[in-house]
């Protein structure tokens, strides 16, 4: 293009340099498709985009129905292939989990105010179903804090679980069964696109501040408080604490200090040095025998420890007759399942998805779906709640080398022995123990790292994260949460109805044209304004971008009296970034055309997306869209075709 600036003014060209010789493309209209086609070809785009059934194509029955069964459970895929070298590291890594899983299940369980042996529970039955149905390698099952913190919090609105023990443990078995039917009918539907609502700043200001909230909960057990709060805010929490400094034991204190920083020191020495990871799975349990055989010899001595007491022996009884699907508590347990339903979705496919990226293998986000949901609904019949894929036992099972979903099962075999045979020997487990054993499992879900990066990148994005934050510790878990989704859902609002436009400049020595505000080398092309749209035009801006426009245009005129431009004579709208368009976007064209025909300047459109420019010409019975000087594929070729149209209009007046 030999075009130069003009030597008197840098920021427009004079006219008679914009004479460009190049080929005009014409703007081809899409391929005719019928309403059907692009029906089925927008229900496939918005429900299947991993085309499931992809592999099924061109395949004999038989291999059809083989491919189905290993679909539905992936178990089938890779058991047929299975062997001992696999089966060794599955089974340490299996063991090593399970050495983190029992202290663990035993702790979240308490935290969700339900009896200590239904954490066991939930660490035998859930795993045994995803190891059938998951397709993550390294995902270890079984109850995580942030869903046992909303799950007990929510309940304990309604019902107290130490004035109605029963009733409480009901709602609980029948959330779960809610929350695992919510999350196979999303996997199911292929709905799995709604828990995208959780952005990362979501999620991120939401654990730190469930972290938080989780730890001042310990603070009953680390300090040997009686009476403490049933209210899970900062302020309320710190009020208890500091209200019943007469019941604080210097016994408990001493333990859980000791505890905690053992546990601590144990966390700190696998994260730094990876290859020692079992030092932070075994921690646990070794900080279970301690202090479990310390207060058994000393049960004198330290008799201001409270302990878990006697559990029940035996595997999982039955539970679906528990199930309350009538009464005055239904609305709260639907509630309540959804919630924590979506919570530790989120949270299971997010972890099942970083350690497969790291192995580079997939995992399929509507099979995890329908897994993780089967496997709570299953869960809900034996006695168990809410689980799901913790990330700290799962980066545990990667570490430790888990190559199948076996790892789980031999983590289930465990907790079995354990539930069948060794139940007496936590009778003396202290409390306390179990509350250092959460502390230390939370702070992990304190991001800064990430928080800082959000701050560099998007500031809004950062407000969102201290909503969420503040939400969760100020007022509580699932109001938090709900601010923080509020905002994210307000940002989305307003990038559609204030969609970004920005004015185009040409870059001397070239046909390409780029944002004035961004390329400060791009200079404006007189006697045209060139606008970028870079959304879909739908009824919800249709307003905003009209008086946008039409502000550009009046920004114009002022300019060329003060500068003593050339008279405005077209406005080039460049659509490459406007995806889709409706019938409201369809009459913002035709009322700005008429708006500048007033003023004798005119309207042309540049490479309109295949559905844009459909619609557009189905709309256009005058042709004035599609004449051929209102239609054109690149800027440059627009303003080459419209410079040389006014130089001979000039050459004719003369």
């Amino acid at each position: 293009m030999d075009q130069q600036p003009n030597a008197t003014n840098s920021t427009s060209v004079e006219p008679h340099c914009l004479e460009i010789s190049m080929e005009i493309h014409k703007v081809a209209p899409p391929p005719r498709r019928s309403s059907l086609e692009k029906l089925k070809n927008r229900l496939k785009e918005t429900f299947f985009p991993d085309d499931p059934l992809r592999q099924f194509q061109g395949q004999p029955l038989k291999k059809k129905w083989i491919l189905g069964a290993q679909y539905l459970f992936p178990i089938l895929q890779w058991g047929p292939n299975y062997s001992f070298k696999l089966f060794k590291s599955d089974l340490v890594s299996g063991l090593t989990i399970a050495s983190l899983a029992i202290p663990q299940g035993i702790s979240y369980a308490k935290l969700a105010s339900l009896p200590p042996i239904v954490g066991l529970y939930s660490s035998f039955v859930p795993p045994l179903v995803y190891a059938v149905l998951g397709s993550s390698r390294d995902l270890a099952v079984g109850p995580v804090s942030i869903a046992s913190l909303i799950l007990g919090s929510m309940l304990r609105q309604e019902v107290s679980p130490s004035s109605d023990p029963t009733l409480f443990l009901q709602l609980a078995f029948t959330t779960t069964f809610f929350a695992g039917l919510f999350q196979a009918s999303l996997g199911l539907l292929r709905l799995g696109f709604i828990i995208d609502f959780l952005s990362k700043a979501t999620l991120i200001g939401f654990m730190a501040g469930a972290a938080i909230i989780v730890s001042l909960q310990q603070l009953k057990s680390l300090l040997g408080i009686t009476n403490f709060t049933k209210q899970m805010g900062l302020v309320p929490v710190l009020s208890s604490v500091f209200h019943h400094t007469n019941e604080w034991s210097w016994q408990t204190i001493l333990m859980g200090f000791c505890f905690l920083v053992l546990l601590l020191v144990a966390r700190h020495i696998s994260m730094r040095r990876p290859k020692l990871f079992w030092v932070s799975a075994g921690a646990p349990l070794v900080s279970v025998i301690i202090s479990t055989l310390l207060i058994f010899a000393f049960k004198v001595q330290l008799h201001g420890i409270s302990t878990i007491g006697k559990l029940q022996e035996g595997l999982n009884p039955p539970s679906w007759k528990s199930l309350q699907f009538h009464g005055s508590h239904l609305g709260l347990v639907i509630k309540t399942g959804l919630i924590t339903g979506i919570i530790s979705l989120t949270e299971g496919i997010a972890v099942g998805r970083t350690f497969a990226a790291i192995k580079n293998y997939k995992v399929d986000g509507n099979k995890e779906m329908m897994a993780i949901g089967l496997m709570n609904m299953v869960g809900s019949s034996t006695s168990c709640y809410v689980t799901t894929g913790a990330f700290s036992r799962s980066a545990v099972n990667h570490n430790a080398g888990a190559k199948t979903a076996v790892s789980n099962i031999v983590m289930s075999i465990t907790v079995m022995v354990t539930l069948l045979f060794l139940m007496p020997l936590f009778q003396y487990t202290p409390n306390v123990v179990l509350g250092a054993i959460i502390v230390t499992a939370v702070v992990g879900l304190i991001d800064i790292p990430a928080t800082y990066q959000i701050w560099k990148i998007d500031k809004f994005d950062f407000l969102v994260v201290l909503c969420a934050f503040f939400g969760v510790i100020f007022i509580s878990v699932q109001n938090g949460l709900a601010i923080a989704v509020g905002l994210s859902i307000f940002k989305i609002l307003l990038q559609v109805t204030r969609p970004k436009t920005a004015m185009l400049g040409n870059i001397p020595g070239t046909a390409i044209y780029r944002n004035l505000d961004h390329y400060k080398e791009a200079m404006k092309i007189p006697g045209f304004l060139i606008l970028s749209i870079e959304a879909p035009i739908n009824f919800a801006n249709t307003t905003y971008l009209n008086e946008r426009i039409l502000r550009w245009i009046e920004e114009y005129e002022s300019e060329e009296d003060l500068k003593k431009h050339p008279t405005l004579q077209f406005v080039i709208l460049e659509m490459s970034a406007v995806s889709a368009i409706d019938t409201s976007g369809i009459s913002l064209f035709k009322e700005l055309r008429k708006a500048l025909e007033k003023k004798s300047i005119e309207l042309v459109l540049v490479n309109p997306l295949g559905e844009v420019l459909e619609k557009l010409q189905r709309s256009d019975e005058t042709g004035d869209f599609t004449r051929p000087d209102s239609l054109f594929l690149t800027v440059g070729e627009a303003v080459a075709t419209l410079s040389s149209t006014i130089k001979s209009q000039s050459s004719n007046q003369v």
